[in-house]
């Protein structure tokens, strides 16, 4: 029995790690594939000049106007799902902890909306595009990406919450401070590195989606200055430049995809670093 025991726990620490390096290793050689094809055909035209003439058909030019665009739409959607998902949250574990029959609706409705395709909520914001007579824009691709990423700031920061002793809540409560103080003052606090991770997730989740955007923000060669004016992506420039008959355009999309990883990365690099920071200052 003891060596069946001893046998059983390696068995599945081999296991374990073997899963755990293979998808480290299929991610490393994600973004090897990009980086290797996307290094040879990325130059500072394509980083900082809009598409010319016959772009798509081998012609100069750049996609500036997509990488203004996603971080346009990226951030506008994670700043809208942050002021509406960080009280929401609160409200779920503060205001709401005496009520588990209801915690436990709302979430399941959170994780409904979270698993429903983004081509769904491309299509709801183009029926309200048009029941409201707008126009593709930037405005309609911020809104229908922030109702995309909604669910998953509220419940990615519902779990953080949800991992705060209680006893630390009803202290607070009991030293005499309101729901409202020991949410934002206490709660919020605590959860704070949580919060980044949401806001992390939101971000990288809008500026890497193409089918939300693809009936609502629409698409265009220039830098859009107005929210009423269409807006151009970083995942649509990749899909266009893919299907392109031009090897030379092909080429491009790698280029695209890697500036996209990149900016990936940089976010959640820095994000990271900051939590980091906060929490070593919160320590001393």
């Amino acid at each position: 029995m003891k060596y069946r025991k001893r046998f059983e726990e390696l068995f599945f620490k081999i296991i374990s790690a073997l899963m755990t390096y293979a998808l480290i290793a299929v991610l490393v050689f994600i973004i090897g594939v990009i980086f290797y094809k996307g290094i040879s055909a990325l130059s500072w035209d394509i980083l900082l000049k809009t598409p010319k003439g016959g772009y798509y058909y081998g012609g100069e030019g750049g996609v500036l106007n997509a990488i203004i665009g996603s971080l346009y739409i990226a951030s506008g959607a994670t700043f809208i799902a942050m002021i509406i998902g960080m009280p929401a949250a609160l409200y779920l574990n503060v205001y709401l902890m005496r009520y588990k029959r209801t915690q436990n609706t709302i979430r399941f409705l959170l994780d409904t909306l979270w698993g429903i395709p983004s081509i769904v909520y491309g299509a709801f914001g183009f029926a309200m595009m048009l029941f409201l007579g707008m126009n593709a824009s930037l405005l309609a691709g911020i809104i229908t990406v922030s109702l995309l990423v909604l669910p998953i700031m509220v419940r990615t920061f519902d779990e953080i919450l949800s991992t705060i002793p209680k006893g630390l809540m009803e202290a607070s409560l009991a030293l005499g401070s309101t729901r409202c103080e020991t949410a934002y003052k206490i709660m919020l606090k605590q959860g704070f590195q949580g919060f980044i991770t949401a806001v992390l997730l939101c971000f990288g989740r809008a500026i890497g989606d193409a089918a939300s955007v693809l009936f609502t923000a629409g698409y265009s060669d220039q830098i859009p200055v107005n929210l009423d004016e269409p807006a151009a992506t970083l995942p649509l420039a990749i899909f266009f430049q893919l299907s392109s008959p031009i090897p030379e355009v092909r080429e491009r999309a790698f280029a695209s995809a890697l500036i996209l990883t990149t900016i990936i990365l940089v976010i959640s690099l820095s994000a990271r670093l900051f939590s980091m920071r906060f929490s070593q200052t919160n320590i001393r």
